[in-house]
Formats: C-alpha cells, structure tokens, sequence
C-alpha cells in the first residue's frame, strides 16, 4: 500500500524556519522523483521544490535562496527546511512522488506563517 505522510507544519512567525518531512512506503523510493507543492486558499497548486532520484534539485523562484529540498533514501523520507518564511508561504504543503507514469500524493500539512 503506497503512504506519503507530511509532518511539520505548524505556526510559525515571519522570518521564521519550519522542516517538513514526508515518510514514504509501499514503493521503490529511490527511483522516484520526489517533490512539494503547496496550495493557498483560492489559488492553484504550485510547485515548491523538486529532487530527482539523482539528486538533482528545482526550485520556485519565490523560494529559492530560502527553502532547501533533500531526501534520505535509506530512511525513504524527503525533506523541505524552509527559512526566512513570509506571510505569503502560507499554504497546504503536499508531498508527491512521480516515476514514469506514477505519480502520488500526500495528504498535506497545513504551514501558517502570521505574526
């Protein structure tokens, strides 16, 4: 059965940090290309951050210099440190993993960034 599951939103106050993580199983982790997205309230999806299975990683430029993506393939786990967080990366943060033409979802953790 595959399972994503995100933890470490929360609150948190502007210029603060938060670690996301997503724990992963029921496949072949490392092959996979692993990615978070994130959606506002009455906004579309977007992508936040993407790392390939060779450890090549893409950022939005709305994060970059900020938020830095990696994985732990023996602890099939991806993570998202965010620092110097804005108002405006509150959102629900979604894990997804994609191999070819699979490609699955988390659940979603909630970040709130407000002073």
């Amino acid at each position: 059965q595959v399972q994503l599951g995100e933890s470490g939103g929360g609150l948190v106050q502007p210029g603060g940090s938060l670690r996301l993580s997503c724990a992963v199983s029921g496949f072949s982790f490392s092959i996979y290309d692993m990615g978070w997205y994130r959606q506002a309230p009455r906004k579309q999806r977007e992508l936040v951050a993407f790392i390939t299975s060779g450890g090549s990683t893409n950022y939005a430029d709305s994060v970059k210099g900020r938020f830095t993506i990696s994985r732990d393939n023996a602890e099939k786990t991806v993570f998202l440190q965010m620092n110097s967080l804005k108002p405006e990366d509150t959102a629900v943060y979604y894990c997804t993993a994609k191999f070819s033409i699979r490609n699955y979802w988390g659940q979603g953790t909630q970040v709130t960034v407000s002073s």
